[in-house]
């Protein structure tokens, strides 16, 4: 369908908590479709739904040889070692901050038929599936920041180039 432009930190629907989609039509095929090609671009490995303006509960993402999207995700399942993990997000872009993720993630939800999905992956595919969802939940990678990290990363945003670009 179509690659959609990214909202930037302090987007209010970044923020906002995503309702759970209840709706299974061809608006939300193309909503799928649309994440996905949005996180096709190099240097990309997923987009959530608040990411482009929508506030539903899904994702799109193409990373390690695998694309796909999910609709309604929650992690059902973490493991390995809790590891701080270089991390980044379109939303704050070119800035990248070591981030505590699980070295394991496990995720499921439905795809635009409503039928079930699970997806599960190590390293960088588990710091996705936890990254994505978290943003469903209204959180930015920045805000899970320990204090004095946080406050490094809103230096460093404050600072950015598109984020003064958005000031008044």
């Amino acid at each position: 369908m179509a690659e959609r432009d990214i909202r930037l930190w302090g987007d209010p629907v970044l923020r906002s908590p995503c309702a759970p989609v209840t709706v299974f039509d061809d608006g939300l095929k193309a909503l799928a479709q649309d994440l996905v090609d949005t996180s096709l671009p190099e240097g990309r490995a997923a987009v959530a739904a608040p990411q482009i303006g929508v506030g539903v509960r899904a994702f799109g993402y193409d990373l390690d040889g695998r694309t796909g999207y999910v609709i309604n995700p929650e992690v059902v399942e973490v493991g390995g070692e809790l590891r701080d993990i270089e991390e980044g997000c379109l939303s704050v872009p070119g800035l990248f901050f070591p981030t505590l993720r699980y070295e394991f993630a496990r995720v499921r939800g439905v795809d635009a038929e409503n039928s079930p999905v699970e997806i599960s992956g190590t390293e960088v595919f588990a710091q996705m599936l936890q990254h994505e969802v978290a943003h469903l939940d209204g959180q930015v990678y920045v805000q899970t920041l320990p204090k004095e990290r946080r406050r490094e990363a809103m230096k460093a945003i404050r600072g950015s180039d598109w984020f003064l670009a958005r000031q008044p």
